[in-house]
């Protein structure tokens, strides 16, 4: 075990040594003289950085030279660098004398803002000498805006540089990538107010307030955030200082009315005080905002951001409270995060705006995001919360849906066999009056011949025959396909072609293959069935023809029936009543034609 021990004591004695010289060529510069320019007077004074020029000036505008001498042993062989944690708001920066780098315009006031993140540049080896060397930095300072210089740091470009850049991706990295995750937050929490709706709000649904001013937080915290990386604003220093300050109190009074969303008390009868409250502390910071940068006092803004503070920490613990004795997810989280920033604001309140402190940052931005962690952690419950109701209303509608479909299948399975029996009734009742009108006429003329005592034996037959035949086209009817005038005829032509050859006339058939007509249901199939059986009955029974011809084809486009034969006429001008009922009634355009020896009986389907 002490092997082991004293293993581990060399290990760290080597790399102490190993490390030493690097951190020993390391020169921290804190110390030398300061000349300031203000109000046209001019001041040369001993210096300890950090200087803070808000703290040491009034936050009057002016000027300063800071000269700042260091001594090396030796010249270096490789180039030097100076990293400058915080340096403003414009300067440039000498070696020997020599001009290394001028950032910003030091004629010109209320423009760029160079302090807003770490600066670093290289120093040519040559322009650096054993024994004693001074770094000159000149800077021009505007009101309110942190102006100064903390201390200065020079060495070997690679562990200067190697500082720098954990500086830099601390405040500037990091601030750009708060900018992309507020404005991702806030775009979301703006794009669920767009679409969701509050089924619950009174006087019917409206989007939800809760998205809105989450939205707005967001969207105040991004710009105001996004400042640290905007080196030239596109506005002068007083109306660009008015917006950061609308945004830093914009995002506060938005976070407290979302925070009042959450806790559910929006719907209060004090709602509109809040509100009018929110709208006090913002107008109340844009105009402390404004004296002070105008009449170069900061203690208008400090004392207001004071005040709201206060009012901020209040409202929290209020909130805090509620939370405790009325818990939930959504109120754990955002009271958390808004205890832990109103801690942190006021820490950057002590350090920024009170201290003489120079260099510090605010920690603020980074707890802002655990407000936008916050919504997020909402919006995902919610839409949990939405989809298992949704979920469970999808279930019960299929049940009600699957039971509604099976009340629908047996009504109409029910109304399907009443239709069936309606279908039977209707055909019996058809049946009846067919019977009725044809062959019930027919066997009543037969029995009012035979009782004349002057019928013929083979006028009693035909009459006879007449009946039977209508009573077999009559069943031949129930199987007719509907619109299939060409099974219709070839039916006809079964019953009644054998009686043609008893009565000595012959039968022409020229029937082509007609297609379907839509129009001809199966009433309309009898309809049409009796027509031509009328039609042939008086050829056998009046016309003494001995040639009957059946046609049936497509004439120009149009469905035709024709019946000729070469009987002795009548006077087509007065057409039977029956042929023309029969033809209104299946839509069908009825033509006469007559003379001794032809007539033509036509039916058209337009």
């Amino acid at each position: 075990m002490r092997v082991w021990a004293r293993a581990g004591a060399l290990w760290l004695l080597w790399c102490c040594a190993a490390i030493a010289p690097a951190a020993a060529q390391m020169v921290t510069l804190d110390s030398g003289s300061v000349t300031t320019t203000v109000n046209g007077q001019t001041r040369t004074a001993p210096l300890r950085l950090p200087y803070h020029w808000d703290r040491e000036q009034a936050a009057r505008p002016g000027s300063a030279r800071f000269d700042l001498p260091f001594t090396l042993a030796s010249r270096p062989d490789e180039p030097w660098a100076v990293f400058i944690p915080r340096v403003g708001n414009v300067f440039d920066l000498r070696v020997n004398g020599a001009l290394l780098r001028v950032h910003g315009d030091m004629e010109r006031g209320n423009g760029a803002d160079y302090a807003k993140a770490p600066r670093s540049l290289i120093i040519p080896a040559q322009l650096l000498q054993a024994g004693e060397n001074l770094i000159e930095i000149r800077v021009r300072a505007d009101t309110g805006r942190r102006a100064g210089l903390s201390p200065v740091i020079v060495g070997p470009s690679d562990e200067v540089l190697r500082q720098y850049s954990s500086a830099y991706a601390s405040r500037f990295t990091g601030s750009v990538l708060l900018v992309g995750f507020s404005a991702v937050v806030g775009a979301i929490a703006f794009a669920l107010w767009l679409t969701q709706l509050d089924a619950g709000a009174a006087g019917g649904r409206r989007r939800e307030g809760l998205y809105l001013w989450a939205a707005l937080a967001e969207f105040c915290w991004a710009l105001r955030v996004a400042d640290a990386a905007i080196i030239s604003p596109p506005l002068s220093w007083v109306p660009w200082g008015m917006l950061m300050t609308a945004c830093y109190s914009g995002w506060a009074a938005s976070a407290m009315l979302f925070c009042h969303h959450v806790a559910g008390w929006h719907r209060n009868a004090y709602m509109p005080w809040m509100r009018g409250a929110m709208a006090v502390m913002f107008t109340g910071s844009v105009l402390c905002c404004w004296l002070s940068l105008t009449r170069a006092d900061p203690r208008w803004l400090t004392g207001w951001l004071a005040l709201e503070l206060v009012g901020v920490g209040a409202y929290v613990a209020f909130f805090a409270v509620a939370t405790v004795r009325r818990p939930n997810l959504a109120r754990v989280l955002v009271g958390s995060a808004a205890l832990l920033t109103v801690a942190v604001a006021f820490r950057d309140w002590l350090m920024i705006r009170l201290s003489d402190s120079y260099g510090e940052t605010t920690w603020v931005r980074y707890t802002s995001v655990f407000f936008g962690i916050a919504l997020l952690a909402i919006v995902i419950r919610r839409f949990r919360t939405a989809s298992t109701q949704a979920n469970e209303l999808l279930g019960t509608l299929a049940a009600r849906v699957a039971d509604r479909e099976r009340e629908l299948a047996i009504t109409y399975a029910r109304l399907a066999e009443v239709g069936r029996e309606q279908a039977r009734t209707h055909e019996r009742e058809r049946i009846l009056r067919d019977m009725h009108d044809g062959v019930g006429s027919h066997i009543s003329a037969a029995i009012h011949q035979l009782q004349s005592g002057q019928a013929s034996q083979a006028g009693l037959l035909r009459t006879l025959r007449d009946s039977l035949d209508q009573l077999k086209l009559s069943i031949d009817s129930i199987h007719l396909p509907a619109g299939d005038v060409g099974a219709l005829l070839a039916a006809l032509r079964y019953r009644l072609a054998p009686r043609l050859a008893d009565s000595g006339v012959a039968l022409e058939w020229a029937v082509e293959e007609c297609p379907p007509v839509a129009r001809l249901d199966a009433p309309a199939m009898r309809q049409l069935q009796f027509l031509l059986f009328e039609t042939i009955s008086n050829v056998l029974q009046h016309a003494g023809a001995s040639v009957l011809r059946i046609e049936a084809g497509m004439h120009n486009g149009v469905q035709r029936l024709r019946a000729i034969d070469n009987g002795c006429g009548f006077d087509a001008t007065h057409a039977p009543r029956a042929l023309q009922q029969r033809a209104r009634a299946i839509g069908a355009r009825l033509t006469l034609e007559s003379r001794p020896g032809r007539t033509v009986v036509q039916l058209q389907f337009d």
